[in-house]
Order: C-alpha cells, then structure tokens, then sequence
C-alpha cells in the first residue's frame, strides 16, 4: 500500500509539474506578442484624402500596424466621431478651420502632422483669365464662413479685392472688403460639393471651388482652373488630427510619418499633378 501510495503522489507531482511548464510556455508567448497588429481608426474625406490613405495602408502593414479608413462626406461628423473615441485620428481638416471647431465645440483636439495641401481654384466656363472678368462680375463661392477668409486672402493675392488693414486674413469676411475695384458681387449661400454642379450649369461668372470637390468632380484644379491658390506660405494644409495626448502614441507617429514620406510625396506629386501639393515639398 505505501509504495502504491508513494507512486500515486509521484504521479500527481510529475503531471503538477508539467502543467506548470506548459503554463510558462504559453505567458511567454503571450509576452512575445510585440509584432502583433494594431488596428488605426482613421476618418477621412474621400478625395484625395482615402485614396492617400490608401496608398499608405501597405506600408503601414510593414510597421504592424492595420489601417482602417472611414470614408465621410461631411466636415462635421469627423471631428464628432473622433470626440467620441469612435475613431483614433481624422484627416479632412486644416488648421484654421480645426481652431475654428475647437473655439465653436470645445474639442480637445490637436494636430499630430500635416499631409498636404489642396489649392483653391477659380473656375470659369464664360471667361479665360482673371483679367477678363467684368465689372460687376458675379462670383459664387460656398458658404462655410470658415473657408471665406482662405477665399478672400486668395482674391486679394490675384488683385482682385484688398482687405481691411489689420484683419485676420484667416478670419476675414466679406464685411472686410476694404476695395473692390470691379465692383464683384458675392454669393455665398451654397453648400461646398454643391459649388461644382452651379459651374456646370454656369449659373455666375466665376466659382471658388475647394481642391477636393473640384477632384471629385473630375475637374483638374491645375489645369481647369482660371487661377490657383500660391502654396507658398499657405497656412491651409491638410491634418492629420487627434485626441491631446494621442499625438504621442507610436502608432499615430508611424501613420504621420508614412503620410510625410518620399513613397506618399511621389505618389501625390504623380497622381495629382499639381492639384494636391505633398505638405513636405521641397524638404
């Protein structure tokens, strides 16, 4: 009995040990899990801002990290979602406009990286210059008040307008007008992806249309455009926005610095020809 005895607690002392083996084998991998995938939530206009990102997506996959777009048409649900932690970063949106909703909703949002820009166009199917418009001239622009600044420091850069001294050309509106020598009428109570139905149907002299919804709408800002907005200096490059304190996560480092590197400034310079600039041009 006692050398049954003696086997039987032998026996149970083995399997207890290699129980206990198996077990640090699977805590070691589960510590070994460093290259497992991490999935990025990133909401975005559709162009070019996804097709950017889906160029971006293969190169994120080499960093371990799963890329997954959410496509939207507006420019008030990215930064709603993004609030409610639905998504871990957006790209739609320029600085002006992001200090804009920040000071209007109180978001705690701030810019991990800029992408690129999209020049604003003048487009014109009665006139082929700038110095061809009338007196008079009627101009439709859309009525986002924050882009009317960006619109107007464009006209006064062509020389078609000035602004009032001391204004926030960011800011400005057409109450800052200060000259107007061809006397252009304004109208600015028109959605934004709308403005590019108005200019098939010619419905006023000239059109501001944002590079995005131009490019949705086949147009080629570079060359179906009257005029285009300077890239120099221009404070309306395109984000890469994020919760305060996400900007140092490493997975938000590695999607700003895909987005900024050589492989997506070659691939926007070649796609777009000019109609999206690479925010690192020239570095």
């Amino acid at each position: 009995m006692k050398k049954t005895l003696l086997a039987m607690i032998l026996a149970i002392l083995a399997a207890a040990l290699v129980a206990c083996g198996g077990a640090d084998q699977g805590d070691d991998t589960t510590e070994g899990t460093e290259g497992e995938t991490k999935t990025l939530s990133v909401g975005a206009s559709p162009v070019p801002h996804v097709e950017i990102l889906e160029e971006a997506k293969p190169l994120l996959e080499e960093k371990g990290i799963e890329l997954d777009i959410v496509e939207f048409t507006d420019y008030v649900l990215p930064n709603k979602s993004l609030e409610g932690k639905e998504l871990d970063a957006n790209y739609f949106q320029h600085e002006p406009y992001l200090k804009s909703q920040i000071a209007d909703n109180g978001y705690k949002f701030v810019n991990a990286g800029g992408v690129h820009i999209e020049p604003i166009g003048i487009y014109s199917k009665r006139h082929k210059s700038l110095d061809d418009l009338p007196d008079g001239a009627k101009i439709i622009m859309s009525n986002s008040v924050a882009d009317h600044g960006r619109m107007l420091s464009m006209l006064e850069e062509k020389g078609l307008i000035t602004l009032k001294e001391g204004v926030d050309k960011t800011a400005a509106t057409l109450e800052d007008i200060a000259e107007n020598p061809k006397n252009l009428e304004f109208e600015a109570d028109i959605e934004a992806p709308m403005l590019t139905k108005a200019y098939e149907n010619d419905e006023a002299d000239a059109f501001l249309i944002n590079g995005n919804f131009a490019l949705q709408a086949d147009l080629n800002p570079a060359e179906d455009s009257i005029a285009l907005e300077s890239p120099e200096n221009n404070p309306y490059v395109n984000l890469i926005v994020v919760r305060e304190g996400d900007e140092n996560r490493e997975e938000i480092k590695a999607l700003v610095e895909v987005l900024q590197s050589d492989e997506i400034k070659e691939f926007i310079e070649t796609k777009y020809k000019g109609s999206v600039i690479s925010a690192a041009q020239g570095e």
